[in-house]
């Protein structure tokens, strides 16, 4: 009887044991979600210009209009978007495509070949000049950018170079991605883009777009919760 007894007490605790354990177990940490394109527009609503003066959209635009603004672990700017195709030669991106296509960009992947503008997701910054230093503000290849458009976040590398007095241009994979037309001869948009870059941020390698991702959702958290 006494044995019954025993055999009965210990199977009600091996039956109870699992559930206290759980409950007495930390549920595992909420996964937080990365800002919204609202969310991070909400952050850039007014611009402490940086830039010596302003940009121009395009060579043959009649007026500067962007300035870039600083924030707390960011800088910003809102323009256009045109189509970035130089790089590596593929069947989006080649001479026959684009009038302009170079096959270099000024920053390379990480085996020495230039970026893939029709599967890269990068965007293209003004190269150095008496308006703006990109370097200045802790921005550099491989930097960490979010882009939005139409209520699309696009977490992007910053890839490539351009003319010192322009601004606005991204790969031909961002803009497709954002829902942009990316064909370099007709393709971009001409208002209603923001850019984001990161302060001294790295992406590495620099072509792996899901670190790109991962790391862009991080600190634009951070940027969401400190501006």
């Amino acid at each position: 009887m006494r044995k019954l007894i025993l055999l009965a007490t210990l199977a009600l605790a091996a039956a109870v044991m699992p559930s206290a354990l759980a409950s007495a177990s930390p549920a595992p940490a909420a996964v937080e979600a990365a800002p919204t394109a609202a969310q991070l527009l909400a952050k850039t609503g007014s611009c402490n210009q940086i830039s010596n003066g302003k940009y121009k959209t395009d060579e043959d635009a009649s007026s500067k209009s962007v300035a870039v603004c600083d924030a707390n672990g960011a800088v910003f700017w809102k323009a256009d978007m045109d189509i970035d195709c130089d790089g590596q030669r593929t069947s989006q991106c080649n001479e026959n495509t684009d009038c302009c296509y170079q096959d270099d960009t000024a920053f390379h992947q990480s085996d020495g070949k230039p970026l893939n503008a029709a599967k890269l997701p990068y965007i293209v910054v003004p190269s150095s000049s008496s308006i703006w230093k990109y370097s200045s503000s802790g921005l550099k290849g491989g930097g960490s950018c979010a882009v939005i458009y139409n209520g699309k976040v696009e977490y992007a590398v910053i890839g490539d170079t351009g003319p010192t007095q322009i601004i606005g241009e991204a790969s031909y994979a961002t803009a497709k991605d954002l829902g942009i037309n990316p064909d370099p001869s007709n393709g971009g948009t001409d208002s209603g883009v923001t850019y984001i870059c990161f302060k001294n941020s790295t992406v590495s390698p620099i072509e792996n777009h899901a670190n790109a991702v991962s790391k862009g959702q991080s600190l634009a958290t951070t940027f969401v919760n400190n501006n």
